[in-house]
């Protein structure tokens, strides 16, 4: 895998790997009946999520798509909430050759919107929505937030080589030829050549949108899964 094909990787990795996490939860499923929407409004579980009305007005699921999702998440967080060591333990069966556990740590952070060290199925099925269902601009901007670690508004080289750098451990041996130890920052001085248009350093969420917009090869791959639910 070149540079070029690991810029990619830099945007479109959310998504993709995000499918496998859907995999993993048992919600690319379908049949199930409407007893679900009782479990959802009625669940006794610690956590107890919102109701199906109001998921349906803040996402773009439908009521028995939500209730598909709910019973996927139930089934494998019995609490009601996730926390960062279940997203470790998940990506670490995806990618048992290398280290996904910083990866993990920082998709983690992007769907605890809260802050509290716990992703609820509100969060859950919230990402979810923008990552399948929303408008290119919406998922850039959740894009931008995973990379933008400290949440300033900015990305800055060093963020976005913790980023290159969890990928690549993630992967491990999955690449051919072997990267080199210093091709991260490879990628992270040609990924501030392409969107850092003013040169200051940082790329902010205007530089980052305008730069993947204008790329065809990224507008394609952001619409792969619009339709796996």
């Amino acid at each position: 895998m070149n540079l070029e094909g690991l810029e990619m990787i830099a945007v479109l990795v959310v998504v993709i790997l995000f499918v496998k996490v859907m995999e993993q939860f048992g919600l690319l499923e379908t049949g199930y009946d409407d007893s679900v929407e009782d479990e959802l409004e009625l669940s006794a579980v610690r956590h107890r999520p919102e109701g199906l009305e109001q998921l349906e007005a803040l996402t773009r699921f439908n009521r028995k798509e939500l209730q598909i999702l709910y019973r996927g998440f139930k089934n494998e967080c019995p609490s009601g909430v996730v926390n960062e060591d279940t997203f470790k333990v998940i990506y670490s069966q995806f990618f048992p050759q290398g280290d996904a556990s910083m990866y993990a740590h920082f998709l983690f952070n992007a769907f605890d919107t809260d802050k509290d060290g716990s992703v609820s199925f509100e969060d859950f099925v919230m990402g979810l929505s923008i990552l399948l269902r929303g408008s290119v601009q919406e998922k850039l901007n959740w894009a931008f937030n995973l990379y933008d670690i400290n949440k300033d508004g900015h990305i800055t080289k060093e963020e976005m080589l913790d980023i290159m750098k969890a990928i690549y451990d993630m992967m491990g041996k999955c690449t051919y030829p072997l990267l080199k130890d210093d091709t991260p920052r490879q990628h992270v001085e040609i990924f501030f050549q392409k969107m850092d248009k003013n040169k200051d350093g940082v790329v902010t969420i205007d530089e980052f949108i305008d730069c993947c917009q204008n790329d065809e090869n990224i507008m394609r791959s952001m619409q792969l899964f619009e339709n796996v639910i």
